[in-house]
């Protein structure tokens, strides 16, 4: 996609960006705080724990499906009017979540306001770059990511703190409010960015057509399956060591969120040096490894805790390989189509999380069958990334590892 900016490239970017980094910021808050007001949540609503899950899996399902079509839809905006626009849905889908008294409404409200995220996240990046110019546009694209762990590290675990002092409206309230202030800062600091050209829905959906891109994507489907059960039922999961305290569900978040921050640094900097499939396979091995280990500590907060951060750790470490892996086999200047695949995928995988989570907290009668449950869909994640990502031969002979990328030879 062409675009034209009424502003020179690179000036001020840093700061401009720096707004788009607290509108995913707020994105990500609006989507991981839900899981520590949950309980709240179930009795104020009056609602089982598997239909309070459900406004998790609203929220990731709007965003999974409407990402690609609201960004085919507004393709030719002005991106400063796409961010905002985006931003205004996400307050609004806030607004009527906080003010709701029924069950179904709110349960809607989780529906807008994932649409505006899905908006809002499939133009922050492209934006971003664009403002800083080539130069500087892995930098830039590196700052508005870094909103999405800081809403983590931060965003979760705050909400969940004003939650227990003051009720889960505060709570969305206090998202709402961030996500107002970015979208008047972008109206007022962002410059006029416009589209010449815009993607339709079919060319963004070619990738998956080709099985080795398809193939990937179902490997992040199974691993944010395996991942997000455990996590979005958290509250449920780990009662026995929390003992329903609301403060140490947002410690867990917490502790869970910084060890994310550096998982994902660290696997950014494997997938570099090594074969990224390999990357993959020991992520998702990990993660059936701890959640088995949280199985057999789930009474006691202190090894939960530590379990915890270990889980941050090896499932902030699949996503990232997972980019480099399917850009791989991207079409050329294809990137952006496909890693947005990906991210669809991913949130397409917290959908599946929650539906299944509640089905088994439905029939199963225990939460902490979801455990072993996850286990099951990392290690098939772990299995379809051996078997099914092999490297393939180059033209000349040489092999070239998981993506397209030369391998080393051997000495």
């Amino acid at each position: 996609m062409s675009e034209n900016d009424t502003a020179s490239p690179g000036r001020g970017w840093r700061a401009r960006t720096a707004v788009l980094t607290l509108g995913t910021f707020a994105v990500g808050t609006d989507g991981f705080v839900i899981v520590g007001l949950l309980p709240e949540m179930r009795r104020t609503l009056d609602v089982s724990m598997a239909q309070a899950g459900q406004l998790v899996s609203v929220f990731t399902l709007a965003y999974a499906i409407l990402s690609p079509v609201l960004a085919t839809v507004t393709g030719k905006w002005p991106r400063r009017r796409v961010l905002v626009t985006a931003l205004l849905l996400l307050g609004a889908g806030n607004a009527v979540t906080a003010l709701a008294q029924d069950y179904g409404a709110v349960l809607a409200s989780r529906v807008l306001a994932g649409s505006g995220a899905a908006l809002f996240a499939a133009n922050a990046v492209a934006t971003a770059a664009q403002l800083a110019g080539d130069k500087r546009r892995g930098s830039a694209i590196a700052m508005v990511t870094a909103g999405s762990t800081l809403a983590l590290v931060l965003g979760a675990p705050l909400g969940t703190f004003i939650g227990n002092a003051w009720g889960w409206q505060a709570a969305i309230w206090f998202v709402t409010g961030v996500a107002g202030a970015v979208a008047l800062a972008i109206a007022l600091f962002l410059p006029d960015i416009r589209s010449r050209q815009s993607v339709t829905l079919r060319e963004r959906l070619v990738p998956l057509t080709d099985r080795r891109v398809l193939k990937i994507l179902v490997v992040t489907v199974l691993a944010f399956i395996a991942i997000f059960l455990p996590f979005t039922y958290m509250g449920a999961v780990f009662e026995p060591a929390t003992g329903g305290d609301q403060a140490r569900l947002a410690l867990l978040l917490l502790v869970f969120g910084v060890a994310a921050t550096g998982g994902n640094l660290l696997s950014g900097a494997l997938a570099d040096r090594r074969d990224p499939r390999h990357v993959v396979i020991a992520a998702t091995l990990g993660v059936a490894v701890v959640v088995l280990l949280m199985l057999t500590v789930r009474e006691a907060f202190v090894p939960v805790a530590v379990l915890h951060a270990l889980s941050g750790v090896v499932s902030f470490s699949v996503i990232g390989p997972q980019q480099h892996r399917v850009i791989g086999y991207a079409p050329e200047g294809g990137a952006p189509l496909v890693t947005s695949l990906n991210t669809s995928s991913a949130y397409l995988g917290q959908f599946l999380s929650s539906v299944i989570g509640a089905a088994i907290l439905a029939t199963a009668g225990s939460a902490a069958w979801l455990l072993p449950v996850s286990a099951v869909f990392a290690l098939t994640a772990a299995a379809l990334t051996r078997w099914t990502g092999r490297p393939a031969p180059a033209a000349d002979g040489e092999p070239v590892t998981d993506g397209g990328r030369p391998a080393a030879r051997a000495t």
